[in-house]
């Protein structure tokens, strides 16, 4: 197992604590049976410490490992339950295809309602219909007790009433939870594919009691799990604060991502006391440095949701450290939404400084940047076509800032500068290896079940002068996101 330095330092304090009192210590556990009051306060700080992510995630050389890592870091923040079940389904538009299967995932405030809660939905013409149910929810003012969450069938624009579906399956879940607030105080999120129809029928008579049965309050793991599609791997991220308040974000989407004010699915979970309207400021802007500065194949979401929710259990000390913990919980799951994508073989970092225009504008270049087909498969090769990413900077700049000068314009590639003044900084097979192993460096295998590192191929964009800075994360084009994607549905 893999621990942070942070956590190895506070394990072997615990160490020495507990060295003169007999106790039993399960391999790679934080928790140990200790029968003295003074150890089992300095095993706590040290359980407590132990469970948050690092801001950038280790090297893992097994996926037990990134397992037994992001379990360890799962625990729900108070108040929260988390309940997952498995069932099957026959579209109603593909019969052909059999039985398909599809889980359901319950997210429970098990101490009452909450009005501090925050959403941002896809800005898609054609959003799901949970999307519509969730603005009708948001705009409203209705408290919330709880989550369901679909994977398989994505609920958009189905042939039958969609909206109708999403809300059967809410009801299902306030009867069988005896929620105060009826179906209004559920909300519902569904991804997968777009067009069938929800079988909402077994979700709700079949799926969601099992997950309720399943409800427990120690980790979120299963729901980052349970809520995955053509992802490879779970994604989760934690973060506790000096005052002892917590925060949880589990993240799922592969594909199809390019986020206009959401995420594909996210869900973070916290016990702070916080007022819904700071909250929602504070989601908006979170998302704005993290899922907006994201893409891997330029496609939005017609489903693209990200929840906040706070049980309200705890008393917050900082606001600002609360916003910071946020920022970094929801940087961290974008980073791993990028890293999980479709086929990827490598993680472009796109670091825009100085740019001319508003953050928008700049992260709208990076994304142009990281979207073109032949950079993607130019760094998908460990191929140092640099003229590919000026072509592509000079393309968006013609199209969208024409009277912007980029005679200042400066390129890096791995640290190293490729353009200058108006001129390629290319001399020699020596800089042109440098470059090849940079993006080598940096290569994940496409069919990897866990991330095995946090390596970035770094491409910087510098305009000179003074301007907008903003990072925005990417991915390459390879053989593999093309086999997923023609055959999605089975």
């Amino acid at each position: 197992m893999i621990l942070s330095r942070k956590v190895t330092s506070v394990l072997a304090t615990a160490t020495v604590a507990i060295s003169s009192y007999p106790c039993t210590v399960t391999a790679f556990s934080t928790r140990a049976s200790v029968p003295s009051a003074t150890a089992n306060n300095v095993l706590l700080r040290a359980t407590i410490e132990a469970v948050d992510t690092d801001p950038i995630l280790p090297s893992f050389s097994t996926k037990e490992e990134y397992t037994s890592y992001l379990k360890g870091a799962g625990k729900l923040p108070s108040g929260f339950a988390v309940g997952t079940a498995t069932g099957n389904f026959i579209s109603v538009e593909a019969p052909s295809m059999g039985k398909l299967p599809i889980k359901a995932t319950v997210i429970h405030l098990t101490e009452g309602p909450t009005d501090s809660w925050a959403a941002v939905f896809t800005s898609n013409k054609f959003p799901g219909c949970p999307v519509k149910v969730g603005k009708s929810r948001l705009s409203g003012g209705h408290p919330l007790q709880a989550l369901v969450i679909n994977n398989k069938v994505s609920n958009v624009c189905p042939g039958g009433d969609g909206i109708a579906a999403a809300e059967s399956v809410c009801d299902a879940i306030a009867t069988s939870l005896d929620l105060p607030g009826g179906a209004n105080s559920v909300l519902p999120s569904s991804t997968g594919v777009i067009g069938w129809r929800l079988p909402a029928k077994e979700l709700a008579e079949e799926i969601v009691p099992k997950a309720i049965e399943a409800l427990q309050t120690e980790s979120a793991f299963a729901a980052a799990e349970a809520i995955m599609t053509t992802d490879r791997y779970p994604k989760l991220r934690s973060k506790t604060l000096s005052d002892g308040t917590r925060i949880v974000g589990v993240a799922k989407g592969a594909g199809m991502i390019e986020p206009n004010m959401a995420t594909m699915l996210g869900y973070i979970m916290t016990d702070a006391t916080i007022e819904k309207n700071k909250l929602q400021s504070m989601l908006t802007e979170a998302c704005n440095r993290s899922f907006n500065s994201i893409s891997i194949d330029g496609d939005e979401s017609t489903s693209d949701t990200v929840v906040a929710i706070a049980s309200g259990l705890k008393p917050l000390s900082s606001e600002d450290e609360f916003k910071s913990a946020l920022f970094e919980v929801t940087e961290g799951l974008s980073a791993d939404l990028v890293r999980n994508g479709e086929g990827t073989g490598h993680v472009i970092r796109v670091r825009v400084s100085n740019f001319p225009g508003s953050e928008y504008d700049a992260r709208r270049l990076g994304r142009h940047l990281v979207n073109s087909p032949l950079v993607k498969c130019a760094i998908s090769g460990n191929d140092p076509n640099t003229g590919r990413i000026a072509g592509a900077i000079g393309s968006y700049m013609g199209k969208f800032n024409p009277n912007d000068s980029v005679d200042d314009m400066s390129l890096t590639l791995g640290g190293r500068t490729i353009f200058n003044n108006g001129k390629f900084v290319l001399e020699g097979d020596d800089v042109e290896k440098e470059l090849s192993d940079h993006m080598a460096d940096a290569q994940l295998g496409e069919h990897d079940d866990f991330p095995t590192h946090q390596k970035f191929v770094e491409i910087g964009v510098d305009f000179g002068g003074s301007g907008s800075d903003v990072t925005v994360m990417g991915s390459d084009l390879t053989k593999e996101y093309v086999a997923v994607n023609a055959d999605y549905r089975s």
